[in-house]
């Protein structure tokens, strides 16, 4: 696959009860990030394959759900080829700062997705 899935993140409303459940299920350990205002970001890496994160989304209390991010070698190209393919960008190139880029989009057919870029 060349542009394989690389990071798995869960926006839950509830993360004590969603680390649990993924701890438990899939034998997880968690490393938890502080965020500052923004909460807690805890981060999961399987013995393979993608790791990810999990946290709660301020100003969306009801939002949960999973969102794969697949790897590209140049954000800002595979954004615009997305849109050209009939993508809705959510959230363009943005810095996670020390690890990477990633923009948030919506498939054709609704589904959300994320492109990441590595630093």
């Amino acid at each position: 696959m060349s542009q394989p899935f690389v990071h798995l993140e869960l926006n839950t409303t509830d993360l004590a009860r969603a680390k649990s459940f993924y701890g438990e299920l899939c034998g997880w350990k968690f490393d938890d990030v502080d965020m500052g205002p923004s909460g807690t970001y805890s981060t999961f890496k399987p013995s393979s394959g993608p790791g990810g994160g999990i946290f709660v989304m301020p100003g969306a209390p009801t939002q949960k759900a999973w969102l794969p991010y697949i790897g590209v070698e140049n954000l800002k190209t595979a954004t615009d080829k997305a849109i050209s393919l009939g993508a809705t960008v959510m959230m363009r190139e943005q810095e996670v700062p020390g690890h990477g880029w990633f923009s948030m989009l919506v498939d054709p057919t609704g589904a959300h997705i994320a492109l990441w870029q590595p630093k």
